[in-house]
């Protein structure tokens, strides 16, 4: 039953939407609200659940939101996106630009979030769609596609780094990331060729604030001062991520370099290096960036708080115990389980937003029963983590955090989110499956 009542609530959240026109903040907390009452959850209990889910994910993503936006003003105000832009197209061709930026996004989504990542390259997106005459959708897209399949494939984002330790693999994360590597390549391929066919023709709510100018020569940047505020927060993540999983440093200095490596301080020093990027006035220059950045940043805010409010009133029903139960009493070996597991990440995915929780709670249901399916082998294993890890990218609709961030600091409305970056991680997830279960086919 209860399962029925998530797929109507997902359901409900699209239709209210697109066909009646309801806020989808509304949409959401009804929902939430539904499925809560339906379930049997305390009733008194409802709100506070609801607003703890809200106020949790807020925490996570809700300042890392605020400055990322002022990055990206920061970027726009100085020139260097104008800079960092005509450095990709020299070095991809002008004629590629759509593959250009969903290679670099498959770069940046390795040890970044993917929202983080989309955030502070957007108007970057915004400005090779500008200098190469092609449709800011299919820029956009196509970014997003590569942020997507690295984010939810390879180590060492939280994803696939949580599903590995639960199944074992914690001494294997080398094979982890190159497995990882090679799926996500295919899906590279697909993220481009979509964009380019579909993304062209979506509507985009135009950003007033962006006007491309000829720079004076005095003023314009040096290549590695403008990609600095880019740069800076990707390099202390990566470190970050990589020491907490290195043997060969200290516990103090693992604990340093997870601070400066958090998407707070980082965002905080790249805000603080772009100081130097205004050479006359530059406190108020930057001021003015900040104004700009949070002004822009108010609604992603809120819906991505209201996809944690619906988030959180399914992880209190009985779903993950009645998927569990139903594994051990079906069980099954070879790629029809690496099929089962990619349907239930795709299931908690779909239903409550996260990839990360869909990759977390799938791996954990799956652990115990990995080794009754003759799944023993570091390979197998990871190419289990694969397979959850392609659920888990299938779909990205409007409980997920990144649903938001694509749509809204690309001007897209919510239909063409929908039939465009909604699809799109679908297909992404159908694909990474093929080219996973190809691989424990050959090997």
């Amino acid at each position: 039953m209860i399962i029925i009542v998530v797929f109507l609530a997902i359901a409900f959240i699209v239709i209210s939407s697109t066909w009646f026109k309801l806020h989808p903040l509304a949409g959401l907390l009804l929902a939430a609200l539904a499925v809560g009452i339906f379930a049997g959850l305390p009733i008194d209990k409802l709100a506070e659940t609801i607003g703890k889910g809200f106020g949790e994910l807020m925490s996570k993503i809700g300042l890392m939101v605020i400055l990322g936006c002022v990055i990206g003003s920061i970027l726009d105000k100085s020139g260097a996106a104008i800079k960092v832009a005509d450095i990709i197209l020299k070095l991809f061709g002008e004629k590629y630009p759509a593959f250009a930026m969903s290679v670099i996004g498959a770069i940046v989504g390795i040890p970044v979030f993917c929202d983080s990542g989309f955030i502070i390259l957007s108007k970057l997106n915004k400005i090779v769609a500008k200098k190469t005459n092609r449709p800011l959708g299919t820029i956009a897209i196509a970014l997003s596609g590569g942020l997507f399949a690295t984010h939810t494939l390879v180590p060492p984002t939280p994803g696939p780094l949580s599903a590995a330790g639960n199944l074992n693999l914690t001494d294997s994360i080398g094979l982890v990331i190159l497995v990882g590597l090679v799926v996500s390549i295919p899906s590279l391929f697909v993220s481009t060729w979509f964009a380019q066919k579909f993304a062209k023709n979506v509507t985009i709510i135009e950003d007033t604030e962006l006007i491309i100018k000829e720079i004076p020569e005095h003023n314009i940047l040096p290549a590695w001062k403008a990609f600095m505020p880019i740069l800076l927060p990707i390099l202390l993540i990566t470190i970050a991520s990589f020491a907490k999983i290195s043997l060969l440093l200290s516990d103090n200095v693992v604990h340093w370099l997870s601070f400066f490596g958090s998407p707070l301080v980082s965002f905080l020093l790249a805000i603080g290096f772009s100081y130097t990027l205004f050479p006359e006035n530059p406190a108020d220059k930057l001021l003015s960036c900040f104004k700009s950045g949070i002004e822009h940043c108010g609604t992603t805010l809120v819906l991505v708080g209201a996809g944690g409010a619906f988030g959180a009133i399914l992880k209190e029903t009985a779903l993950k115990d009645m998927i569990s139960h139903w594994l051990l009493a079906n069980q099954t070996s070879g790629v029809l389980f690496l099929i089962i597991a990619f349907l239930v990440a795709a299931f908690f995915k779909t239903a409550q937003g996260s990839t990360t929780t869909s990759m977390v709670l799938t791996s954990g249901i799956l652990a115990p029963l990995a080794s009754a399916v003759g799944f023993i082998e570091p390979l197998d294993l990871t190419l289990l983590v694969m397979a959850v890890g392609s659920g888990a990218m299938t779909v990205s609709h409007a409980n997920d955090a990144w649903f938001w961030v694509v749509s809204q600091f690309t001007g897209l409305n919510q239909h063409d989110a929908y039939r465009t970056h909604t699809l799109l991680s679908g297909l992404q997830g159908i694909v990474s499956l093929v080219v996973v279960c190809l691989i424990y086919l050959l090997f």
